[in-house]
């Protein structure tokens, strides 16, 4: 190893052959991707050394090395004594039995995930606690004493009921400088980094390169929310704006029946335009969150099909009655003011009234109009005199709801670890949504900021709006 190598913080994840060490590290390094680790529950899938960099900006902070698991450790426990004779073995003993066996030996596998040791990378055990602790797992954890190697041993929870885990506790705390429980299939980001700061228990020596590549992800975490929060705010504020129209022959145009047809065919088109955006918003967020085996699918009934004068709809997503009200009277408020000030007070405050008066009865008497599209005529569309035009909807909890969808999603996306290899389609589920417990001057900002953009206001950024995302999808990932 030259001098450089030596610099970067190096480990080597064993293990006994399917105890789930590829999985713990694609989802501790985010690879949802079988082509650079492979994930399966088939004996033996990793059969050589795979290096896997952390790297930042082309520069290299932490390696972690993907072994093959023990496949005879009791046999290559009793090996290495021999080779050592009398006495403890030691890392030497170990270094002579993988020069031995390495290429076509009886215990290559042995020998391959022994190599990285000998070359002076620390250890990370992981075994699964609902197996019971046989001879054979201590001949494993010998082995790796015997290298005198940093040692951390990982408890990769993958059943519901771990009988064994405090037998293991016990042995293992023997055996290594440090005992940590990791769930590979449901860790979320601050596990993640909670074990790379276990590292820095077993490994003082490279103590500044792993503080500094933890700050660096924290950097790069904050970074990708806030580029979800741009991707979010920026969908929200298309759909708001989002017009579709159609040129009405002279039949449609007199005919009402024909109208309404046409009408009904047109909120169709409307409605499934903005799914595709919403698709697309996903298929964003999934790539920034590097899933690639996740999908989101919304198609233009399941907003066609929300009826937003049912309690059921009421009670799981958007605001409640009483909140939208509330949150439409303080924005219509705050529009009122800007009249009375425009005024120089010569109204007395009746602009401030009547905007607040007005925006909590367009909330409470609009608010559940949705399906119903607002409906326009313009003239001098082609060869046509007059022309449909749809959106948005009339209703004020549209955004909120589109708000609500998208922020569920986006906890679904948080708490699918990628060491989870099954494909998975995300669904809203039966839950209530997430706006409803938003601060009351949160929902008062965003409403104004949805009233804006649905009327084709400023498409200035707003920082202030934009900071509540933020703040939204930072309690969304905690939940």
């Amino acid at each position: 190893m030259s001098h450089s190598e030596s610099e970067i913080p190096t480990f080597a994840v064993v293990g006994k052959i399917n105890m789930g060490k590829s999985s713990v590290l694609a989802t501790l390094l985010e690879i949802d991707d079988d082509r650079v680790v492979r994930v399966s529950s088939t004996p033996g899938a990793t059969t050589q050394c795979q290096v896997l960099p952390v790297e930042f900006d082309g520069r290299e902070m932490i390696r972690f090395i993907d072994t093959p698991g023990f496949s005879n450790a009791l046999e290559a426990m009793r090996s290495i004594q021999d080779l050592h004779g009398e006495g403890t073995p030691d890392l030497a003993s170990v270094e002579r039995f993988v020069q031995r066996e390495l290429d076509g030996g009886q215990f290559e596998d042995e020998a391959r995930l022994l190599q990285p040791l000998v070359d002076g990378a620390g250890v990370l055990y992981v075994i699964d606690p609902s197996k019971p602790l046989r001879d054979a797992f201590v001949a494993e954890m010998e082995i790796l004493r015997w290298t005198g190697r940093p040692r951390m041993a990982l408890l990769n929870e993958k059943a519901d009921h771990e009988d064994h885990i405090e037998e293991w506790r016990i042995r293992l705390g023997s055996y290594f400088n440090l005992v940590r429980t990791f769930n590979a299939h449901r860790a979320r980001f601050d596990e993640r980094k909670n074990l790379l700061k276990a590292l820095l228990e077993i490994d003082e020596g490279h103590r500044r390169r792993i503080e500094e590549t933890i700050e660096l992800i924290d950097e790069e975490w904050d970074q990708r929310r806030e580029e979800s929060a741009e991707i979010l705010m920026d969908f929200l504020s298309k759909a708001l704006r989002y017009r579709e129209s159609a040129p009405l022959d002279e039949k449609e145009e007199e005919l009402e029946e024909r109208k309404e047809r046409k009408r009904k065919e047109l909120a169709k088109v409307y409605y499934a335009k903005i799914a595709q955006m919403e698709e697309k918003t996903y298929e964003k967020l999934l790539r920034l969150y590097r899933h690639q085996i996740l999908s989101v699918e919304v198609g233009g009934e399941h907003l066609d099909g929300l009826d937003l004068s049912s309690e059921e709809t009421w009670q799981k997503w958007g605001l409640s009655r009483s909140q939208l009200t509330l949150a439409g009277g303080v924005a219509g408020g705050a529009a009122g003011i800007a009249v009375d000030l425009g005024s120089g007070g010569l109204t007395h405050g009746l602009g401030t009234l009547i905007g607040a008066l007005g925006g909590a009865g367009a909330a409470f008497f609009k608010g559940e109009d949705l399906p119903d599209l607002k409906v326009g005529m313009i003239t001098g569309v082609g060869n046509s005199k007059r022309a449909l035009v749809m959106g948005p909807p009339a209703g004020e909890n549209f955004p909120w709801i589109l708000l609500d969808r998208w922020l569920h999603h986006f906890a679904e996306v948080m708490s699918h670890a990628h060491g989870r290899r099954e494909e998975e389609l995300l669904q809203p589920k039966d839950d209530s949504g997430w706006v409803r417990g938003f601060s009351r001057d949160r929902r008062v900002r965003l409403q104004r900021w949805f009233s804006q953009s649905a009327k084709g206001g400023s498409s200035a950024f707003d920082a202030a709006v934009f900071q509540e995302f933020v703040n939204a999808l930072e309690e969304a990932e905690d939940a």
